[in-house]
C-alpha cells in the first residue's frame, strides 16, 4: 500500500491543478443559503462547474472563479483550474484579477455619486472640467487629390457632455477598436493609455484629436470612461483611488481592490495562458506587464477580487445600499440601469460584445430591451459589463440575481466563456 499511495495523491492532485472545483475557504462577501431555499438547484448548478472545468483541460482557459448570489444570498462560490498554470499553482477563492472595463461601472458610481450632491450635471459639456477638452472638433474623412485619406473638421453641432462619456456617445473613439485614419491617431485603449501618459499628458494628447463622430448620434465604445475619471479628479480634488477608496471601496469593504497590486498580494494574482488557445501568440493582462500606471485610469486600471466585486453587484442589485449603508439613491440606479442609446442614436454595443443583441446602454452598463434577440438568455431590464481580460458580471432584478466570473482569459475566447457561464447560470433557475 505504501507503494501505491503516491501514486493515489499525485492522482488527486491532478484532479484539484485540472479544474475540481474546490470549497471555499476565505469569510463569505454575503450571508449564505443553500440554492433550493431561493429557487435555484444544486444539480443544475453544477453543471456550470463540469463545463468550465472541461475548457481547462482543453487548455482553452488558466482558470476561473465566480459566484452566484439569489435573493442576497450567496448560494454558489467556486474556483477551479490554475492561478497560474505555468508555475502549476491553483486558482483560490481570494485570487485578484485585472478588471478591464469592469472598472468602469464603479467609476460611474463615482460620477453619480458627485452628480447626487450637485456637483456635476450631466448635460454639461465635459469642457466645463476639464478646460482641455473643451470646443472639440469632429474629424471627417476625405480623399484627397492622391487618392489617400485626409481628415478635415467641422465644429460639433453641440460638445459631448458627462451623459455622452457615461454612455459611450461622445464621439471618442478607442484607437484600437477602429480601422479610420481618425482611430489611428487615438490612444490604442485605457491599458495603453495608462501606462504611456500621466492624465495631464492624457489630455494633452487627447485634446489635439478630432472626434470620430457627432457628440450623442452613435454609441461606439471608447476612453470616455478614462475621461471621467479625470472629471472625478478635477471635481473632488483627489486621486480617483483616492476617491473610489473613500466612497466606495473601503466602506463597502472591497479590501482587494485598488489600482495597483501591493507586493503583500502579489501571490494571489491571477495570470493568463502564456499563448492564446487560439491564435497561439503571447499574451498576458495589464498587472502582469510589469508596465507602471502612470495613470489611474477610470476605463480599465483596476484590480478586484470574486468577492468584492460581489458586494459591488449585491450593492446595485439592493438599488444603492448593503449592510445598511446609502451609496447612491433608488431613482439614482434605476436612471443608471436604464437605456440611454433610444433610437435616435446609433447603436453598435452588439459590435463590441456580440451577445449583446438586442441591449442598449446606460450610464455604465449595457441594459437589456428585450427577451430574444440575443443568443443569449436573460431578463429585460438586466445590466451588465465585461473586462477584456476576461472578467463579467450581471445583474438581473427581474429573478433577484447576480453572477460575478473572474478569469485572465484576454483573447477572443473570452466571449465564448460568457455566453456559456451565463446561459449555465440562468438554466439552474427552478422555481
Amino acid at each position: 500500500m505504501r507503494n501505491g499511495a503516491p501514486s493515489i495523491l499525485l492522482v488527486a492532485g491532478l484532479l484539484v491543478y485540472m479544474g475540481a472545483p474546490r470549497a471555499r475557504a476565505e469569510p463569505s462577501p454575503l450571508p449564505t443559503a443553500t440554492p433550493e431555499t431561493v429557487g435555484v438547484s444544486s444539480e443544475r448548478l453544477s453543471r456550470i462547474a463540469a463545463a468550465l472545468s472541461s475548457e481547462v483541460e482543453k487548455g482553452r482557459l488558466p482558470g476561473a472563479t465566480y459566484a452566484i448570489a439569489r435573493k442576497g444570498k450567496l448560494i454558489h462560490f467556486k474556483t477551479l483550474g490554475f492561478l497560474d498554470k505555468a508555475s502549476g499553482k491553483p486558482m483560490r477563492d481570494d485570487a485578484i484579477f485585472s478588471l478591464a472595463s469592469m472598472t468602469k461601472p464603479m467609476v460611474s458610481v463615482a460620477i453619480m455619486m458627485l452628480w447626487e450632491e450637485g456637483k456635476i450635471r450631466l448635460n454639461d459639456p465635459v469642457g466645463k472640467y476639464l478646460p482641455e477638452l473643451a470646443d472639440r472638433k469632429v474629424g471627417v474623412i476625405k480623399q484627397g487629390a492622391d487618392g489617400k485619406a485626409v481628415i478635415e473638421t467641422v465644429n460639433a453641432v453641440r460638445q459631448p457632455t458627462i451623459q455622452d462619456l457615461l454612455r459611450h456617445t461622445s464621439g471618442i473613439p478607442y484607437g484600437g477598436r477602429g480601422e479610420t485614419e481618425i482611430h489611428k491617431l487615438w490612444p490604442a485603449s485605457s491599458s495603453f493609455s495608462a501606462t504611456a501618459f500621466t492624465g495631464k499628458e492624457f489630455l494633452a494628447k487627447i485634446s489635439t484629436l478630432p472626434l470620430a463622430s457627432q457628440p450623442g448620434t452613435k454609441w461606439e465604445y471608447s476612453l470616455s470612461t478614462d475621461v471621467l475619471g479625470l472629471v472625478v479628479e478635477a471635481v473632488s480634488g483627489k486621486s480617483l483611488g483616492d476617491f473610489l477608496a473613500e466612497r466606495l471601496w473601503g466602506p463597502l469593504g472591497m479590501v482587494d481592490t485598488s489600482f495597483a497590486l501591493p507586493p503583500a498580494k502579489a501571490d494571489r494574482y491571477d495570470r493568463a495562458l502564456e499563448k492564446d488557445p487560439i491564435s497561439q501568440q503571447p499574451q498576458t493582462v495589464l498587472h502582469a506587464s510589469g508596465k507602471p500606471l502612470k495613470m489611474e485610469c477610470g476605463g480599465g486600471c483596476a484590480l478586484s477580487s470574486t468577492s468584492d466585486y460581489v458586494r459591488f453587484a449585491q450593492m446595485l442589485l439592493n438599488k444603492g445600499v448593503l449592510d445598511g449603508k446609502r451609496y447612491l439613491g433608488r431613482k439614482t440606479v434605476e436612471f443608471m440601469t436604464s437605456d440611454h442609446v433610444g433610437s435616435d442614436i446609433e447603436n453598435n454595443v452588439a459590435v463590441t460584445e456580440p451577445s449583446r443583441k438586442g441591449y442598449g446602454f446606460g450610464l455604465g452598463f449595457a441594459v437589456r430591451k428585450t427577451q430574444g434577440v440575443s443568443a443569449v438568455a436573460g431578463s429585460v431590464g438586466d445590466y451588465n459589463w465585461a473586462g477584456a481580460f476576461g472578467t463579467f458580471f450581471w445583474v438581473d432584478p427581474q429573478e433577484e440575481l447576480i453572477a460575478v466570473y473572474m478569469s485572465a482569459a484576454p483573447g477572443p475566447i473570452r466571449q465564448e466563456h460568457r455566453a456559456l457561464f451565463t446561459d449555465l447560470v440562468l438554466q439552474s433557475l427552478v422555481d
